[in-house]
């Protein structure tokens, strides 16, 4: 592990492989066992009935209601895959004295469990990064190979890039969503959202149409989330180079407050299309984090 640790400060969040199994059989203890209920199967309406037809799919209630003899048909889900973005970027690297680890150890958690979910479910598992060092793009398949895939892959990443100016490098991570990508699709976004472009939040929620289904992790540090800090400060941005000095309670305010402004953007956004929002910091019970994200993946507030 000692590679591993040098490229990303994992902390106490490793080895990541029990820890993601760990996160796994907890949510199962709760009684979620995949991304989705049910089959894949989804109603798709009525017909008339013809000579040969099944007799089980006959609409028995409709035949009451309206004396016509209706077949109830059906459709098959298009893509059952999960499809994970992780927000690789310089910020993400960031860990605060009181965090396990660093927010881009904790997403790769994250989606670690959520793939060990989804690949025992059968569905295939899709990674693409924004930014990041070694950041190799996993198309989606099944398996237990594509279990050590992407393992391998959130291991060997190490956080880099500046995109706070950078649109095209989250479009580059999200274009093969938006061709691929069909109806059934559950794609997770996981990021601080701090230093994500403008446009982004347009970006990722057109991903919404054709029935796709979005979620957005938000991942901070604890320090983030809170602003514990006291007296005079000095506060470098981690992408671009600006800074300030100040102190810490004068400053408190008006920076959650702009915290609170993204959140609520990507939120609004997400909502309007359908999505949600689950809020975490690199300190939270990851097992609940998954379990939210579970219960967003079924529409049900997070």
């Amino acid at each position: 592990m000692d590679s591993i640790r040098s490229a990303l400060d994992w902390g106490s969040l490793a080895p990541l492989r029990l820890k993601a199994r760990q996160v796994a059989d907890g949510v199962y203890a709760g009684n979620h066992r995949s991304l989705r209920r049910g089959s894949g199967i989804e109603f798709g309406g009525h017909r008339s009935y013809v000579p040969g037809d099944d007799l089980r799919w006959l609409d028995h209630r409709a035949l009451m209601r309206h004396g016509k003899l209706l077949v109830r048909e059906f459709e098959t889900e298009t893509d059952r895959a999960l499809r994970l973005v992780i927000d690789a970027s310089a910020s993400m690297g960031y860990r605060g004295p009181n965090a396990p680890g660093a927010k881009l150890a904790y997403a790769g958690l994250i989606a670690a469990a959520m793939s060990r979910i989804a690949l025992a479910s059968g569905d295939p598992v899709a990674l693409d990064w924004i930014g990041g060092t070694a950041a190799r793009r996993l198309p989606a398949t099944g398996g237990r190979e594509a279990f050590e895939r992407l393992l391998g892959t959130l291991e060997s990443v190490e956080p880099s890039g500046d995109l706070s100016e950078s649109l095209s490098d989250v479009e580059l991570a999200l274009a093969p969503i938006a061709r691929h990508a069909r109806k059934g699709a559950v794609v997770i976004l996981l990021s601080d959202l701090i230093d994500l472009p403008k446009g982004s939040i347009d970006r990722f929620t057109a991903l919404g149409a054709r029935g796709r289904t979005l979620v957005v992790v938000q991942v901070l540090d604890p320090a983030e989330a809170e602003f514990p800090f006291e007296g005079p400060v000095r506060l470098r941005a981690v992408e671009g180079s600006g800074f300030v000095e100040t102190d810490a309670r004068a400053a408190r305010e008006g920076y959650l407050a702009r915290v609170g402004q993204i959140t609520s953007a990507w939120e609004d956004n997400l909502v309007a299309r359908g999505g949600r929002l689950v809020k975490a910091t690199s300190a939270s019970d990851a097992t609940e984090v998954v379990r939210a994200i579970l219960l967003a993946t079924e529409g049900k507030a997070a």
